[in-house]
């Protein structure tokens, strides 16, 4: 005589395996959510890395200063201008504070004539909502490829020194920094 087998699943084990797969689940979106933060800081670090690299790349190519503004012309903005005036004689058009709106300063430049200024602004752009800079100084960009930073003196801008200024990138408790000495090198760490 065959007896019933006992084989299958309790209402404990069941209750018990949701429970397991309800906690993994759970770490597994925690995780999920720290590996995008971190990728959208470390997006937001790389482009802004890049326009600093272009911004001497065009001061260097054109013969003109070149300007990157942050928080312009509003927090978690960021532009590459051209200097209207030069660099031992900016001009108040050069610190404006609609220097870094399209509105005022198209991109590209309603003419190509490269006698007409700023004929080198580049776009306006943003980081994403969520990530802010921390530390920030407007860089000048020298067509000799040198670094100058502004420290709130009227007339042409000291050179950065050999160990340069950190730009931050914020994104809750993490940051990244890019750094920027006065040869021009621009490191993203």
């Amino acid at each position: 005589r065959h007896l019933p087998s006992a084989a299958g699943f309790t209402l404990i084990d069941m209750v018990v395996t949701v429970t397991l797969i309800c906690i993994l689940g759970g770490i597994a979106v925690a995780s999920l959510k720290d590996v995008s933060d971190s990728m959208r800081l470390g997006q937001a670090a790389r482009e802004v890395e890049r326009e600093l690299q272009t911004a001497r790349l065009k001061a260097v190519t054109s013969n003109r200063p070149i300007r990157v503004r942050f928080n312009c012309p509003s927090a978690g903005g960021y532009r590459m201008v051209e200097l209207l005036g030069s660099s031992t004689v900016p001009i108040a058009d050069d610190s404006a504070l609609n220097r870094c709106q399209e509105s005022a300063y198209p991109f590209p430049a309603a003419d190509r004539n490269p006698m007409t200024l700023p004929n080198h602004d580049g776009p306006p752009r943003s980081l994403h909502p969520s990530v802010t800079f921390g530390a920030t100084r407007t860089l000048e960009f020298w067509p000799n490829g040198t670094v100058h930073v502004d420290e709130g003196l009227s007339g042409e801008w000291p050179q950065l020194p050999p160990a340069g200024t950190a730009i931050t990138v914020v994104k809750g408790t993490a940051t990244k920094t890019i750094t920027v000495n006065g040869l021009g090198k621009i490191q993203l760490q």
